[in-house]
């Protein structure tokens, strides 16, 4: 393409061959170094006056290292009298820190997106964003590709029985992205939850024992409970509200005030149910039986009954065990209490119910900071903790496609996958994300896990070759074709939309 650079930085050269390969040109030349002391040094070889420069330049084990190498890159080709500048990023560095997850943290992707800003970038490409309301983090537009298509396709062409799959979700937060994939290729799909186990039922608590029977509208009305006396002649009832007992009110008119009179039975007055007859039904005229009414007849139209497909299962250091097995916190103690000590406060265990946990926010936070994936799998590993894995949806008999945006820590990845074959019994596993961070020794984990059939990652993230050819089950999809295809278009001015739509076989 006549007037434009790209450029790679040190952490893909790999992939920036391919792209430039496809785009019928070859790379830029730059000299990329490093002083005795660690600083980073970029001297541009190829005049970038008034071109369109593209710069590739994805994560690496030393993140910090390319962020400033990329920096650098931008700033010296802006420099240099380049009419634009474009960031071509895989893998978006500090993606996973784009909110608050304590009152004293940084958003640090916002600041990086500040960075790239300053530094005198004009455009952005990335691939599958950890959260996609980063984009509003930036100053200049972004364009976040899908490998969704990509994976898709893969699953048309390698699974022989692929419509009879089920798209499979391994935490609550990634349910949007497995419920694209499912309606992409027409499957049903499931989802794992993780939940520290409870020894004891709060609702039977001291403290949660006034809410009984709060779901029976005869005993239980506007937050007062009536419960009959125990005079059977007596046919009124006394009002218990917050534990005290008050005696009804007096029959109007009555000369003697101690003398309780039965209350006149309650007239329910009927509502239309047409539209046209509840916009004229006014709120003078409603009394409050009138309204518990309607919200009965509304919660019978839309309840939320349990599913009928829920397995659950017992973690113990991130693997499924038997019901009947011992877990090292029982051993330690008398067996009654599986996660946490006899000795703990119960106001502290009451804190920790659902009933005092916060509700989480629609885009996946809370009131309170959430735990970071290294953190969640901390907690997995804890010995003196075990954890209740609860599946739901039918996977019997059928290929589970485990689907998250990157693969980092193998422990979440290997507890969903037990579950689904020794719970759900599903035949074959194949583990799905974009980005194959494989932190430590995740990808040597997963190799090992006779669960696992399948990882599928694409080369957004550069993985060493060696490493790569020892994982037997490990798949690497090309991304150097949509890349390509995004900066042909971009340089261009043509329309990026094509690139989000599936790809036929």
């Amino acid at each position: 393409m006549r007037g434009t650079l790209v450029f790679s930085g040190s952490s893909c050269p790999a992939l920036t061959g391919k792209i430039c390969e496809n785009l019928g040109m070859v790379a830029a030349e730059a000299d990329l170094s490093q002083f005795s002391n660690g600083e980073t040094s970029v001297r541009i070889l190829t005049s970038v006056r008034d071109k369109d420069v593209f710069i590739v330049q994805s994560g690496s084990p030393t993140i910090n290292d390319t962020i400033m190498e990329l920096l650098i890159m931008i700033s010296a080709c802006k420099g240099g009298s380049a009419n634009k500048v474009t960031a071509v990023l895989p893998y978006f560095p500090y993606s996973r820190q784009s909110k608050k997850k304590s009152h004293r943290g940084a958003i640090t992707a916002r600041m990086l997106a500040n960075l790239l800003d300053i530094a005198g970038v004009k455009h952005v490409v990335t691939v599958d964003l950890h959260a996609s309301q980063m984009q509003g983090f930036f100053k200049c537009p972004v364009d976040n590709l899908h490998a969704e298509p990509l994976i898709a396709r893969w699953v048309r062409l390698n699974i022989p029985n692929w419509k009879e799959a089920v798209v499979v979700s391994k935490n609550a937060g990634g349910t949007k992205r497995v419920t694209s994939l499912a309606d992409a290729l027409k499957l049903n799909f499931g989802l794992v939850t993780t939940d520290r186990k409870r020894a004891t039922n709060m609702t039977a608590s001291m403290i949660m024992r006034q809410l009984d029977g709060w779901d029976h509208g005869a005993t239980y009305l506007s937050g007062v409970r009536r419960t009959p006396t125990a005079n059977s002649e007596d046919r009124s009832s006394d009002i218990h509200v917050n534990g005290l007992t008050y005696p009804p009110r007096s029959v109007a008119g009555s000369s003697d005030s101690s003398r309780r009179g039965a209350a006149p039975p309650l007239r329910a007055i009927t509502t239309p149910r047409t539209p046209l007859a509840r916009a004229l039904h006014t709120p003078s005229q409603a009394s409050p039986i009138e309204e518990l009414r309607d919200e009965e007849e509304e919660a019978q139209e839309y309840n939320d009954e349990r599913a009928q497909e829920v397995t659950q299962g017992r973690l113990v250091q991130g693997h499924v065990v038997p019901d009947d097995f011992i877990s090292p916190a029982q051993s330690e103690g008398d067996g009654t209490q599986s996660y946490q000590g006899a000795d703990e406060d119960p106001m502290a265990m009451s804190r920790e119910s659902s009933f005092f946990a916060a509700e989480p926010h629609a885009l996946g936070g809370s009131g309170e900071g959430g735990d970071s994936s290294d953190e969640e799998e901390e907690k997995l590993q804890d010995p003196k903790v075990e954890h209740m894995i609860t599946l739901v949806g039918n996977v019997k008999d059928c290929p589970v496609l485990i689907v998250d945006d990157m693969i980092d820590k193998a422990g979440s990845w290997i507890a969903a996958a037990e579950t689904v074959v020794k719970r759900g019994n599903a035949k074959k596993v194949y583990c799905m994300a974009t980005h194959g961070v494989f932190g430590a020794d995740c990808l040597e984990q997963l190799q090992a896990c006779d669960c696992i059939d399948q990882i599928i990652v694409t080369n957004s993230f550069p993985i060493p070759d060696q490493r790569a050819k020892n994982a037997s089950k490990l798949v690497i999809l090309d991304l150097s074709y949509l890349l390509s295809e995004a900066i042909r278009r971009n340089h261009y001015g043509e329309s990026i939309s094509p690139l989000f739509q599936h790809m036929l076989d």
